[in-house]
């Protein structure tokens, strides 16, 4: 990041401030183009099985086009927020909607699995050039008075808009075909461009140095190798060679890209020595904890609702709404109560009511009693990730100078990626490792071949009780029980983690999220609205 006085650069066209009508239009704008994005993530989730019989495509194939876009996503991150930075926030909103626009044409028609995943690449590619630009725009175009409330809607939509992508797909699913799960993407692409074509100013960094290529691609071979690992490594195993092929090019290029960043200093694409400050570090902190808990959760709450309570895929995604309700309410709430009693505070606040809620789920959760036991936490838990993801994405960006917005706001959505990785693999972990120490305990009296094929997981004793004849009724229960031990101890690991970071907060967390324009008494940018 570039520390040194920028030169402003000319407007053209005539630069003019947005009045209020146009900030809702590009508020709107923004939004609609990262909802297409996030809900790309996890909407597809909900078509394994009728990719895998269309395509004839493995387990692993499958796990592949889904994940893949992540990959892809997370690795040009920091790179194309830059390059947004230089060229212009509204080009590169522009041609990355009309990339990802392209790529979900193509995954929807097509003819192979191969064919798919190289449209999910490109979709991902599309989605790195769109994430980081909304963001930014929020945070070079508003006025500071009105731009918490922004940066709050833009946390809700980026934390509840993949649950709702989760539903309008499983929708999708259950009463079209699985195909159409890309006409809403492409869709929201089409809004997104009219309105960004019509309001959405541009606006870009004057750099005084030469784009840091090296540091570039050092930081997509680090971030491809650790979001891999995590992904690949529960289901090949830790100790597999291309597992741990991965983690150590990951390790190797992360150490290679601080060393680098340090010696570019002024000039490095990422000034890392800004991770001293208390904004920088305690926002990308809380947003990797908080993120890695909510995935990590979705995790645990679908096979409940699905192989406990036997519910539907839409019904399952129904459930989640409410938490997702009150996530994206609190977020746009945060700013207000932070400005009344300051982030560290709100922050605070949240992790422990996020903590609470997950507290309750581990205490009262049922087989018998059902949804109602878990409501009260996915409530709780909700609103407290509500109110800490808005203070914390206000500490990342308001640590970089309005000039690498672009950088600042690839750096909140790659401490996103990496927490949700992160939260899956390792509470997921923890849900697989607690079901199968209880259920071994359980499974006397049951015939060897369901009683294997129950441990392996809920979903596998579901279907092995079927065909388990008078065992069947012993094996449901006893697989679903032991589901809930699993789920209590992955439950209580994130009620521990929750405890630590908000210790870390009350002492660590941040003060002032105002943009840091100390060294810019002027905008080192050209902001023209069109």
């Amino acid at each position: 990041m570039s520390t040194s006085p920028p030169v402003r650069a000319p407007e053209a066209g005539g630069g003019s401030t947005p009045d209020a009508r146009q900030l809702r239009t590009i508020l709107i704008a923004v939004s609609v183009a990262l909802m297409a994005v996030v809900a790309s993530v996890s909407g597809l989730n909900v078509a394994q099985t009728h990719m895998a019989v269309e395509f004839g495509a493995s387990q692993s194939t499958v796990l592949w086009i889904i994940n893949i876009y992540t990959l892809a996503l997370a690795a040009l991150l920091l790179p194309l927020g830059a390059v947004g930075d230089r060229l212009g926030r509204r080009p590169m909103l522009v041609a990355g909607l009309g990339v990802f626009g392209a790529a979900s044409v193509l995954a929807g028609l097509a003819p192979s699995a191969e064919v798919m995943l190289a449209a999910r690449v490109a979709g991902g590619a599309g989605a790195a050039m769109i994430m980081p630009v909304t963001l930014a725009v929020i945070t070079s175009t508003f006025p500071e008075e009105q731009r918490g409330k922004a940066i709050g809607v833009w946390t809700g939509v980026a934390g509840g808009g993949g649950i709702l992508g989760m539903f309008l797909s499983a929708l999708l699913v259950d009463v079209a075909d699985w195909r159409l799960l890309f006409v809403l993407p492409v869709v929201l692409v089409l809004v997104a461009l009219a309105m960004a074509l019509k309001s959405v100013p541009d606006s870009r960094e004057t750099a005084a140095h030469r784009f840091d290529t090296v540091g570039a691609l050092i930081s997509t071979v680090a971030v491809t190798g650790l979001i891999f690992v995590l992904q690949e490594g529960p289901e090949r195993g830790w100790t597999d060679p291309v597992t741990l092929t991965g983690l150590v090019a990951g390790i190797t290029a992360a150490v290679g890209f601080v060393a680098w960043e340090l010696r570019r200093r002024d000039a490095a694409l990422l000034d890392v020595r800004l991770f001293r400050e208390r904004g920088l570090a305690g926002g990308s902190i809380t947003l990797l904890v908080v993120f890695g808990v909510q995935a990590g959760i979705a995790v645990v709450l679908f096979p409940y609702f699905q192989a406990v309570l036997g519910w539907s895929g839409l019904l399952s995604t129904v459930a989640l709404m409410p938490m997702a309700v009150m996530m994206m309410a609190t977020s746009g709430l945060a700013p207000m109560l932070a400005a009344r009693v300051g982030s560290r505070a709100t922050m605070a606040a949240g992790i422990a009511l996020a903590g609470v809620g997950l507290a309750l789920m581990a205490l009262f959760v049922s087989v018998d009693d059902g949804y109602l036991t878990i409501l009260p936490g996915m409530l709780a838990m909700g609103t407290g990730m509500g109110l800490s993801m808005t203070p914390s994405t206000e500490a990342i960006t308001g640590s970089l100078p309005r000039g690498k917005q672009g950088v600042a706001s690839a750096l909140n959505d790659v401490t996103r990626e990496f927490g949700t990785a992160l939260g899956v693999a390792l509470l997921g972990a923890l849900l697989a490792g607690g079901y199968r120490a209880a259920i071994d305990g359980r499974l006397d009296g049951i015939p060897q071949g369901p009683a294997d094929e129950a441990r392996q997981g809920v979903a596998n004793a579901v279907e092995a009780a079927g065909g388990a004849g008078p065992h069947g009724p012993d094996l449901l229960h006893a697989a679903q029980q032991s589901f809930v031990d699993g789920w209590q101890q992955a439950m209580w690991a994130g009620v521990a983690v929750m405890g630590v970071l908000f210790v870390y907060v009350a002492l660590r967390g941040p003060g002032r999220t105002a943009p840091a324009d100390a060294d810019e008494p002027e905008a080192a940018e050209a902001l023209t609205a069109r």
